[in-house]
This record gives structure tokens, C-alpha cells and sequence, in this order.
């Protein structure tokens, strides 16, 4: 089993920055991919970013390309997303999922462990 808590969302204006954090306990971390998802009022959830165990090879949704940064600290078990340029159209629930497996994708179904998610809201 692996636990997840994030933690860092807010209410932040448009062009503003958040840096969301996830730890995780449990099982080893390290060995996980681990990805942000997030989901909007009425909306289903989306892939945001995701990255691969070792934090080698990292994946982002295209709308997100540029202003956002995956990292993780396997040491501190800790996943990271660097939020910047916020818009208002990147207000949502966020969370951090891990899988039981080395290698990042981007399908939710994919994802064994999830957080219970942080809201970030984007005023404009």
C-alpha cells in the first residue's frame, strides 16, 4: 500500500505560481511512477503530468507544456508540480496517483493509489 497526501493548492489570481506537493508513505516510493491528475466542476478527470520512477522521462497534457514541472524527490518521498502562469482554466481538484510500476503513462486506469487532492483556484 502507498499513502498519498497533497498539499500546496489555494485561491492564487491569473499569472500567478503554486508549487503542489505529494508525500507518500508506505510502500517504497521509489519504485512508482507517479503522476498529477486533475478535475473540474462537472467535468471528468484529466491527465496532467506524470513521471517515471527515477524521474528520467516526464510527460505533460499540452495545455500545460511550458508552465508546468513535474519533479519528484525520491529521498524525501515527495512528488512536486510547479505550477506557473496559472490561468483560469487550470482551476480544479488536483491529485497525485502512483502505480505499481516504473514506467509513466497517462491513463487514470492505470494508477493503483491516489490522494485525496488539493484544490487550486485561479481567479481572473
Amino acid at each position: 500500500q502507498v499513502q498519498l497526501v497533497e498539499s500546496g493548492g489555494g485561491l492564487v489570481q491569473a499569472g500567478a505560481s503554486l508549487r503542489l506537493s505529494c508525500a507518500a508513505s508506505g510502500r517504497t516510493f521509489s519504485w512508482n511512477a507517479m503522476a498529477w491528475f486533475r478535475q473540474a466542476p462537472g467535468k471528468e478527470r484529466e491527465f496532467v503530468a506524470a513521471i517515471s520512477w527515477a524521474g528520467v522521462s516526464t510527460y505533460y497534457e499540452d495545455s500545460v507544456k511550458g508552465r508546468f514541472t513535474i519533479s519528484r524527490d525520491n529521498a524525501k518521498n515527495t512528488l512536486y508540480l510547479q505550477m506557473n502562469s496559472l490561468k483560469p482554466e487550470d482551476t480544479a481538484e488536483y491529485y497525485c496517483a502512483a502505480r505499481t510500476a516504473r514506467v509513466a503513462v497517462t491513463t487514470p486506469e492505470d494508477y493503483d493509489y491516489w490522494g485525496q487532492g488539493t484544490r487550486v483556484t485561479v481567479s481572473s
